[in-house]
């Protein structure tokens, strides 16, 4: 039986995988409980698989992707695969210290079923933490984020936390909030943040795009996702209210006022509104029996006990 089971994508950390291995080692036995360590390969190009592959130890259990398919799928992978009752996911550019990993284990026991890490003193640079603060601050008007720092891969969950839990996109950063919707409880701490001593940031603007796209996505689910219907439905409803009393009133000038409506916009501006709530009333008649197949396999509430 294994207790717990630390989660670690990398991507071209060569330089970062052997110590990050004896550090994380090093913790996992001082804590005298059994124990796994899964790497997810997340298709490098350098020497990372090989290192990997030549390290003896039968707790190491490393998983290599053919081809580079971001952080989500490297943690997603990590997760299925992880048999312990307490997961641990860290970066793998050793900013993460593993010395940490105690202290958020105790507060687990404390009632928490997440406990996440807050870089209070980042050790990155100007560019990255302005980008972070921006993200921060859509994430609190979009989603109501209430975490200090949601980019902070030290975590650790219980293993029911993550059962059921299918990521893609950019989704590893809204782990929290998909887990918060499903009535789990969340708590945050300080933790140690080092530079980067070997290879190079992976982080770029076109992931800030994507999460941004993401959060929307997020966003609608948090709402919607149990009655899309209102949503659609009601913006078609909408839609068709106006283009008819639009259309009502051409045609109350063509009865009375003998007005030319032929070549006016506002006859097919109120046309497209028409046409368009058909089309969102249609949509959301089909999102919401799409919406009914996909509950039938992941029911909408978690039980406790």
């Amino acid at each position: 039986m294994v207790e717990i089971s630390a989660v670690i994508p990398i991507y071209n950390e060569e330089g970062n995988i052997i110590p990050l291995y004896n550090e994380l080692k090093e913790v996992l036995d001082k804590l005298k409980k059994s124990y796994e360590i899964i790497f997810v390969n997340d298709g490098s190009t350098d020497k990372s698989e090989q290192i990997l592959n030549n390290i003896k130890d039968k707790n190491l259990k490393p998983i290599h992707f053919r081809k580079n398919s971001g952080q989500t799928a490297a943690l997603d992978a990590g997760f299925k695969a992880s048999k312990g009752d307490i997961i641990i996911t860290l970066d793998g550019d050793l900013q993460n210290d593993p010395k940490d990993i105690p202290k958020l284990i105790s507060i687990l026991d404390k009632g928490y079923d997440i406990v996440a890490g807050w870089r209070a003193k980042r050790k990155d640079t100007f560019s990255k933490k302005f980008i972070s603060k921006g993200a921060k601050f859509l994430r609190r008007i979009i989603l109501n984020d209430k975490l200090e720092d949601s980019g902070c891969t030290l975590r650790v969950y219980k293993k029911e936390c993550i059962q059921n839990l299918d990521l893609y996109g950019e989704m590893h950063r809204f782990i929290h909030i998909i887990l918060s919707m499903r009535g789990f409880k969340i708590a945050q701490t300080k933790v140690n943040h080092r530079k980067r001593i070997a290879g190079i940031t992976k982080y770029n603007a076109s992931r800030t795009v994507k999460s941004f796209l993401d959060m929307l996505l997020l966003n609608f689910w948090i709402k919607y996702s149990t009655r899309p219907i209102h949503l659609l439905g009601g913006t078609g409803l909408l839609s068709g209210i106006v283009g008819s009393l639009m259309l009502l009133y051409l045609v109350f000038i063509k009865l009375f006022f003998h007005a030319a409506i032929a070549d006016r916009p506002l006859l097919l501006i109120s046309i497209l509104f028409i046409i368009m709530g058909f089309l969102f009333l249609m949509f959301g008649i089909l999102a919401d029996i799409l919406v009914k197949i996909y509950y039938k396999e992941n029911t909408p509430y978690t039980i406790k006990k």
